[in-house]
C-alpha cells in the first residue's frame, strides 16, 4: 500500500510556463513602457468625477481609475456611490478617451461593470483573501476579455495572491496583472501597509513576464510617502504605479490623507525617473539595497513599539513597588531569544550582543519613569 510520501504524482507545471499566455491588463502609459493609473479612492459625485478625470487627462493620463463599491472596514462610513458611478466613467471615457478601471468585490458588481463597458476591473485585498470570493468572481468573468488586476491579499500570503490570480487565469482571462499594495500590520507603524518588498520581487521571479503595478497610496498612506514609494518600486522594475488622485483631496469621503491633486501627481511624475521605464531600472544590487532600507524602517518601527511595551512594564512595577531590574527574567528571556535566533541562522555572540543593547535601553527608560 502507498502511503502519503511515496506517491510519484507529477510535478506542477512551473508558474512561468503556467501564465505563458497572459498578456499586460494595462495599456502604456506615460511612454512606452510604463503604465500610470490615477483617479479618485471613491467617485464621489459626477461632478468630483468628471473635474478630476479632466484634470488628470491634463497631466497626460491614460487610465482612469475610480472605486464605486467600496468596502469599508467598519460600517457607517462612505461605501461608494455604486452602480450610479458606471454612468459617471462612461461620461469619462467618452470625454476624455482615457480607460477606465474600478475594483469589484462581488460577481453581480462583476456584471455590471462588464455591461457598462469598464476596461479595467481589480480585486482588492479584502477580496483577494477570500478563494470563495475570488472563484465567484471569475465564474463571472468568464467568456470575456476584461482586464483584471489582482491586488495582494491583506495579510502576506504569496501563494494566496498567486492562487487568486490562477483562479482569474482558468476562467480564460489572458488580460492580467497584479497590483502591489502592502501588508496589514497590527499597531502604529511607518507606512499605512508595510511593503515588504520581497514579497512581489519573488512573484517576478516566479511569474516573470506578468504585469506588476505598485500602489504607493495604500502602501504609504500618507500623500508625502507616495513619491519615495513610487521611486521605490520603479527602481524594482515595476510596470506601472496606481495613485489615488482627487480635485479636492481634503474633502474626499475616503482616504483623504493619502489622496493628491492632479497637479500634485504632475510634479511627482515630473521628479521621478518614469521616462523610459525599465530601460533605467537600476542594478539587483540597488534593488537589494532597497530591500534593506524597507527591512531597516520595520526594524525601527519595531524596536520602538518595543520600547513603548517597556515603559508601560515600568509603569506597572512602579505601582505595585517592584523593582526594574529582574535577573532571572531577563537570563530566561535571552537565552529563549539567543536559541531561536541560532535556529534562524543568526550568530549567537550577535544575537546576544543585540538583545543586551535593547534589554539595558528598556532598563534606562523603566528607571527614568521612578526619578
Amino acid at each position: 500500500m502507498e502511503t502519503p510520501t511515496q506517491h510519484h504524482d507529477a510535478a506542477p507545471t512551473p508558474l512561468c510556463e503556467e501564465f505563458a499566455d497572459i498578456m499586460p491588463a494595462v495599456p502604456q502609459g506615460a511612454d512606452e513602457s510604463f503604465a500610470i493609473i490615477a483617479g479618485p479612492c471613491s467617485a464621489e459625485t459626477e461632478v468630483q468625477t468628471l473635474a478630476t478625470a479632466r484634470q488628470l487627462a491634463q497631466q497626460g493620463i491614460k487610465v482612469f481609475r475610480a472605486g464605486l463599491w467600496k468596502p469599508r472596514t467598519r460600517p457607517g462610513s462612505f461605501e461608494g456611490c455604486g452602480e450610479a458611478g458606471l454612468e459617471w466613467l462612461q461620461t469619462v471615457k467618452k470625454e476624455t478617451g482615457m480607460t477606465t478601471a474600478t475594483e469589484v468585490a462581488t460577481p453581480h458588481h462583476s456584471e455590471l461593470a462588464l455591461k457598462a463597458g469598464v476596461d479595467i476591473l481589480w480585486l482588492g485585498a479584502r477580496t483577494t483573501v477570500n478563494p470563495f470570493a475570488v472563484q465567484e468572481i471569475a465564474d463571472a468573468l468568464r467568456g470575456t476579455d476584461v482586464a483584471v488586476l489582482v491586488k495582494n491579499p491583506a495579510n502576506p500570503d504569496l501563494d494566496l495572491w498567486i492562487g487568486a490570480m490562477q483562479r482569474i487565469h482558468n476562467a480564460g482571462i489572458r488580460r492580467l496583472g497584479a497590483v502591489h499594495r502592502g501588508f496589514s500590520a497590527y499597531g502604529a507603524k511607518f507606512y499605512r501597509n508595510p511593503p515588504q518588498w520581497a514579497i512581489p520581487i519573488e512573484l517576478h521571479r516566479l511569474i516573470p513576464h506578468l504585469q506588476l503595478i505598485a500602489d504607493p497610496s495604500h502602501i504609504g498612506g500618507k500623500r508625502d510617502l507616495i513619491s519615495p514609494l513610487a521611486q521605490q518600486a520603479i527602481d524594482l522594475g515595476f510596470n506601472g504605479l496606481i495613485i489615488e488622485s482627487h480635485c479636492s483631496p481634503d474633502s474626499a469621503l475616503s482616504d483623504a490623507s493619502q489622496q493628491i491633486t492632479p497637479q500634485q501627481l504632475g510634479e511627482i511624475i515630473g521628479r521621478i525617473a518614469i521616462r523610459g521605464g525599465q530601460k533605467n531600472v537600476g542594478s539587483q544590487l540597488d534593488a537589494l539595497r532597497h530591500q534593506i532600507d524597507t527591512l531597516d524602517s520595520e526594524l525601527l518601527d519595531l524596536l520602538a513599539r518595543r520600547m513603548n511595551v517597556a515603559v508601560e512594564i515600568g509603569r506597572l512595577k512602579k505601582e505595585h513597588n517592584m523593582p526594574v531590574l529582574q535577573p532571572e527574567r531577563y537570563e530566561s528571556l535571552m537565552k529563549a531569544r539567543v536559541d531561536e535566533a541560532a535556529t534562524l541562522g543568526l550568530d549567537r555572540e550577535f544575537t546576544s550582543a543585540i538583545l543586551a543593547a535593547i534589554h539595558a535601553e528598556s532598563v534606562n527608560r523603566q528607571l527614568n519613569l521612578t526619578d
